[in-house]
């Protein structure tokens, strides 16, 4: 019964000519930012409530990332056809939006969200501009112009120690966006692009990375790996 009265709500949602938000997000990014995009796995019922922390609907029991990584399709099929993500959310409509890192999309740093949130505060005071930052309860993501994996390497190995709690998110990865709805809870913007057509600008990874070092180093330790410990930084593809 609650199936039924959950899918004529989604009927009338529709025929008032009002997208779910999940739709328009996902088609601003697909059509309006040329950022290829796909509908994530989602959550499932668990004991007649959506469980947030164990409901993955992939087969996995034991999934890591509930609801937070793509499935059916995979991420090979990430588009940015208006027909294809209407078809999706249509069929979806509260389905996560996963972000296809890499190529001409967007790539992403990202560290845990107690760090993640004093490292704003430092790079603010420094005067560094950056571009979207997406944060989940758990881990906060700086968008970044897309590199290649050659770049990201030389990057690296030319520090003497990058914070071990990095992940990098390029070619071949992806990063869910908001409104998405997670085993961790709400996907949002933490720092939300400007409204209007034109894609969000975004800096380089060189510069987000050389501030992010300098950030951790000045900063109390939040989740970051202080630079003694001699642990490297974590790539995520």
């Amino acid at each position: 019964m609650r199936e039924i009265l959950g899918r004529r709500r989604r009927l009338r949602f529709r025929r008032k000519g009002r997208p779910a938000p999940q739709l328009d997000a996902a088609l601003t990014c697909a059509t309006a930012w040329e950022w290829p995009v796909l509908p994530g796995v989602g959550l499932k019922a668990v004991g007649g409530r959506t469980d947030r922390g164990r409901g993955c609907a992939c087969p996995d029991p034991e999934c890591v990332v509930p609801g937070a990584h793509p499935f059916d399709p995979g991420i090979l099929a990430a588009t940015t056809d208006e027909r294809m993500v209407r078809w999706w959310w249509t069929q979806r409509p509260t389905a996560p939006i996963v972000l296809a890192t890499g190529g001409r999309a967007p790539c992403a740093v990202s560290l845990p969200a107690v760090a993640g949130a004093r490292a704003l505060s430092v790079l603010d005071h420094m005067g560094m501009r950056l571009g979207p930052v997406v944060a989940t309860p758990t881990r906060w993501s700086l968008l970044v112009a897309p590199y290649s994996m050659e770049q990201l390497g030389e990057l690296l190995h030319a520090k003497d120690w990058v914070p071990s709690s990095l992940r990098f998110h390029g070619e071949g990865g992806y990063l869910m966006l908001p409104p998405s709805e997670t085993g961790t809870g709400q996907v949002r913007w933490e720092r939300a692009p400007l409204p209007g057509s034109a894609a969000p600008w975004l800096p380089d990874v060189e510069a987000v990375v050389d501030a992010l070092v300098e950030a951790s180093v000045s900063a109390p330790s939040g989740g970051v790996t202080p630079p003694e410990t001699g642990e490297g930084s974590r790539l995520t593809y």
